[in-house]
């Protein structure tokens, strides 16, 4: 997935499309971590994982994928059909919503551990391409319309700036202002949170986790050095090929897809301190953290909430 520079006539519209990016990003990432985890399940053959991982991901697909497709319909698409450059690709992404919505039904009844598996990836595959493609042309076209103001058209569409709950974390609600999704940052853009692709500065600390087993992570994690006996059969994250710009909206989806007593493994290109803070910031208390492996090359850490 890319991470281009979109063009707007306003700062409000450019802040909209941040918004919009940064929640398509999100998305992106808990769908990955609940096909990952269905994958994981049917490969160790553990029939009762399988079916919790299989409903989560249908469960999420019903409650966040569809109607957020349903709210492009209705906020954007009509605006950008009007163009008639894009009259084409409209009628295409709405197609392509039909598609993902027979995903959603077929994977709903699939039966079989691995045909449900093998429609999950196929509905992660396409949502990325059909996302791409609203994030670098159904986006920036209506950016650049000076007979639209994107910020207007999504104003109070929480299903597609994610802040109509978050998922189930407890995560920021709606904003008092700006677009109307809790990740949009008034002043700049988005700010250290849900979307942010700028890594904070790190803060002071008395004790340095990389060096210190004995340390606490930062915003008061949990880091071990033993790891999680069981963390061999935790969904992988690998964020080393995720673009640093979305790299933390990306790693934040998968987190949201997290369900209590479950976790994942992120595998960083570095350690990612600044990551752990913002986790924290956003669900205190909610996650421990392990360090499995600490570089040179690769950070691998244990999630588990």
């Amino acid at each position: 997935m890319s991470s281009s520079i979109v063009l707007a006539t306003s700062a409000e519209d450019s802040r909209a499309v941040e918004a919009v990016v940064a929640h398509h990003t999100e998305m992106n990432g808990t769908l990955g971590l609940l096909v990952e985890a269905l994958v994981r399940a049917v490969e160790t053959g553990d029939a009762t994982a399988t079916s919790a991982a299989h409903q989560r991901l249908v469960d999420w697909a019903r409650s966040d994928l569809l109607p957020h497709a349903l709210a492009e319909e209705g906020a954007m698409y009509p605006h950008a059909h009007r163009t008639p450059d894009a009259r084409l690709l409209v009628d295409a992404m709405i197609a392509e919503h039909g598609v993902i919505g027979g995903l959603v039904d077929a994977l709903a009844g699939a039966t079989g551990p691995v045909r449900a598996a093998a429609l999950g990836r196929a509905l992660q595959v396409l949502f990325e391409v059909h996302m791409t493609k609203e994030n670098e042309q159904i986006l920036p076209l209506l950016a650049l319309s000076s007979d639209v103001s994107l910020a207007t058209v999504l104003d109070g569409m929480h299903e597609l700036l994610g802040g109509h709950e978050h998922g189930r974390t407890g995560s920021p609600g709606p904003a008092e202002a700006g677009v109307g999704c809790g990740c949009a940052s008034v002043d700049g853009g988005l700010g250290g949170g849900c979307g942010s692709g700028a890594e904070p500065a790190d803060e002071p600390r008395t004790a340095d986790p990389a060096t210190d087993p004995t340390a606490p992570a930062p915003g008061g994690h949990s880091c071990g050095c033993g790891g999680h006996d069981d963390a061999g059969n935790l969904p992988v994250l690998d964020a080393r090929a995720v673009p640093h710009a979305i790299r933390h909206a990306t790693i934040f989806g998968a987190l949201d897809g997290v369900v209590p007593g479950a976790g994942m493994v992120l595998l960083a290109p570095h350690d990612p301190l600044p990551l752990l803070a913002q986790v924290d910031a956003r669900w205190p208390g909610t996650f421990t953290v392990d360090y499995l492996e600490r570089g040179p090359e690769t950070w691998a850490l244990a999630f588990m909430r």
